[in-house]
């Protein structure tokens, strides 16, 4: 009954909202829509069957859900159009590989052993199926694992991340296949341990180099900077990230005795800390910016036109005034612009009332946010040799690498990304923005290191669809213009490559 009930108001929602508000969208886009609107319940169907699997891969306890979820998948790539799709294994969660392509020398011939059409492009969409624990479950205002749809969302864990913007892909791939006008091979790749930071991925990567082979990777799991504001993601951040001990005396000893007397760990750490940025928001470690590529300046024109208040931003923070690097904006610094930043420190007596000791020890966990061409092992090497050269006389200093991870950014004038950019303008109504985010995914430059291919990361989540939190959502008009922006960005490429 539940069910019917959401198909009830999917199919209002649609028809007198979403229609009755962009008529001059659906008559340019008529076809896709009409084939959204004959199979929508079949559509609402699927990716309600996706979302009703409890596919966390941070918990033990769902790990016959994962290779449920993986074996969905490969049912519904099937049923969508794909000639083959099998679950493969890894040391971890299976992989989801499907394939497409109409001329096959054998469609009968093992996964590998087929030569594509090599006349027509070739598109690796990369997705997960796994998705974060649903904690605190009191918080969610309806059940996290059965889809409700409310004020024209559908509200429910992997809503968004990652099984509403995978079905996104699917759909429009189905929907080229079916009305035959696809040109271009596919090929689909979807893991089961991105939320845990994809530990089988790369190793899968350089065993199956040839299986994935690419003219250019698709990924839809990232977001755009407003429902009216579309954007493509071209640039990601990468990471470095250490541990920093520093010892002194052999036991905390009593400041009144020693103190001015011995060098304080916590007082050489800080010491130590306070010399690695400016006065002018500049990193000194050695070397840090040899590998620093400057912002186009037709990218820097696309940043200056994003919507933005500073004012708005500083009151949304609770600070009085930003700082940065000197000579970039905001939005540069936190998107286009490499960042160091002590993301905890602690020594010494930390407990209630007072303790007036000299501590024996002092801790810091510290990142820098690197941009591409930027290499993160040379950097953590860089950082390493510099803290050493930092450290005063009587104390001891260990830094240990704790994780890391390379930028990546995407070329604005490549046929790719040319397609996408036509895909959202047709479907949204207006040229997407090019707009480099902060965070970093570090599989993204796992792909083009690896398989020697760009990603265009063509995502439609909104900031309030608020993925990883209770109370997940997708807004639906959203979701179906992304399947109307995939299959445009399909038809613009294939014609890039007749």
């Amino acid at each position: 009954m539940q069910k019917k009930v959401a198909h009830v108001r999917f199919l209002y929602y649609l028809c007198t909202q979403f229609v009755a508000k962009n008529f001059i969208y659906c008559k340019i886009n008529m076809d896709v829509l009409s084939y959204i609107n004959a199979h929508r319940e079949r559509f609402m169907d699927e990716w309600a069957s996706l979302i009703r699997i409890p596919s966390v891969s941070c918990q033990a306890e769902h790990k016959a859900d994962m290779i449920r979820c993986a074996e969905r998948w490969r049912e519904l790539l099937l049923a969508a159009g794909c000639q083959k799709a099998e679950v493969l294994p890894s040391p971890g969660n299976p992989f989801v590989f499907a394939e497409y392509n109409s001329q096959f020398s054998d469609n009968r011939a093992p996964l590998g052993l087929r030569t594509p059409n090599s006349q027509l492009p070739t598109v690796l969409v990369y997705a997960h199926y796994d998705v974060m624990p649903v904690e605190p479950l009191d918080q969610w205002l309806s059940d996290p694992w059965e889809p409700s749809i409310r004020d024209g969302r559908l509200y429910a864990r992997g809503a968004d991340d990652d099984k509403g913007q995978a079905m996104i892909q699917a759909k429009a791939f189905e929907y080229m296949v079916k009305t035959g006008q696809l040109r271009c091979n596919v090929k689909f790749i979807f893991e089961g341990e991105e939320e845990i930071g994809s530990p089988s991925l790369e190793a899968f990567l350089e065993e199956h180099k040839e299986l994935l082979k690419a003219d250019i990777i698709l990924v839809s799991d990232t977001s755009m900077i407003g429902k009216d504001t579309p954007s493509i993601t071209t640039g990601l951040r990468g990471l470095a990230y250490w541990q920093i001990e520093v010892d002194g005396p052999n036991r905390d000893l009593h400041s009144g005795h020693f103190g001015g007397a011995v060098k304080n760990p916590v007082n050489a750490l800080c010491e130590m800390l306070a010399q690695i940025v400016d006065k002018d928001g500049r990193i000194t470690i050695p070397g840090f910016y040899d590998d620093v590529l400057p912002i186009p300046e037709e990218e820097r024109a696309m940043i200056a036109k994003i919507p933005f208040s500073q004012e708005k931003y500083n009151t949304s923070i609770g600070v009085d005034d930003v700082f940065g690097e000197k000579g970039y904006s905001t939005l540069e610094r936190n998107s286009c612009r490499p960042s160091f930043d002590i993301c905890g420190i602690w020594g010494g007596y930390t407990g209630e009332g007072s303790k007036t000791v000299l501590p024996s020890k002092a801790f810091a966990k510290v990142s820098c946010r690197l941009v591409a061409n930027q290499d993160h092992e040379k950097i953590s090497r860089a950082f390493i040799d510099y803290i050493e050269s930092l450290k005063p006389q009587g104390v001891r200093v260990k830094v240990t690498p704790m994780h890391g991870g390379q930028g990546y950014v995407c070329p604005i004038d490549i046929p790719a990304y040319k397609a996408a950019e036509k895909g959202f303008e047709i479907a949204f109504g207006k040229r997407p923005l090019a707009a480099r985010r902060g965070g970093s995914i570090p599989i993204i430059a796992a792909f083009e290191q690896i398989l020697g291919c760009k990603t265009i990361l063509m995502g439609f989540g909104l900031e309030q669809n608020a993925i990883h939190s209770p109370n997940e959502s997708m807004d639906l008009d959203v979701w179906q213009k992304g399947i109307v922006a995939v299959s445009e960005f399909y038809k613009s490429f294939a014609q890039g490559h007749d």
